[in-house]
Order: C-alpha cells, then structure tokens, then sequence
C-alpha cells in the first residue's frame, strides 16, 4: 500500500507529523492488506493564517481499493492530528461497509451445487 501525504500552501507539515500519519494510516488500514492499493491524505488549513476559528484544520483521505471506485473521507478538528483521527475513523467504517457489500454481492452469485 502506498500512503502519500499532501498539503495546502498555507502549511507545511513537520516530518514528526508526517511520521505518526503515515503510520496512523498504515496501522488502521493493515487488516484490509493488499485490497488498498494507493491511500492519499490531504491536508489543509481552511481558515489559513488570516483567520482563526476552532474547527479549521481538515483532513480528507482517499483510498483506492482494487476493483471498487474510490473511497473519500473528511474531517475537520482544531489540530491536524484529531482531523487525521478522524478522518481515518470515517475511512474504516465507510471500508468496512463498502468491502463488506463487495464480498456479500460475490458469496450471492457464487454458484450453488
């Protein structure tokens, strides 16, 4: 699995940041093994430096799993470390729910003797 990590102008993500992401990712998303093939994580500062409000990191994480369209997922949160928490927990439950109907579809039209 590939985990690329990428961000808005206004921000520059430290490699500690960039470190615990791709590890953050990597942990949660190992169970579903060589289904994902590329998983992107953006991040950005929605209010950038003019203004400042609570909820204005976001972090959105799109997930390419072989054989199925695209999964994205957002979150906003005061840091980038609970938007990336976030996000990753959005991106389990929406996996679970997509592979899950994948492989219901499949045990449904397999062949019965």
């Amino acid at each position: 699995m590939i985990i690329q990590i990428n961000s808005d102008s206004n921000i520059e993500p430290d490699s500690e940041l960039t470190q615990k992401i791709d590890t953050d990712v990597a942990d949660s998303l190992e169970r579903f093994g060589d289904q994902i093939t590329r998983v992107e994580v953006h991040l950005s500062d929605e209010n950038s430096e003019k203004k400042f409000g609570t909820e204005d990191k976001r972090c959105l994480i799109e997930a390419r799993i072989a054989g199925l369209q695209p999964l994205a997922v957002s979150d906003e949160a005061a840091t980038f470390e609970q938007a990336v928490d976030g996000a990753i927990e959005k991106l389990m439950h929406s996996m679970e729910s997509t592979i899950g109907k994948r492989d219901d579809q499949k045990w449904e039209s397999a062949p019965t003797e």
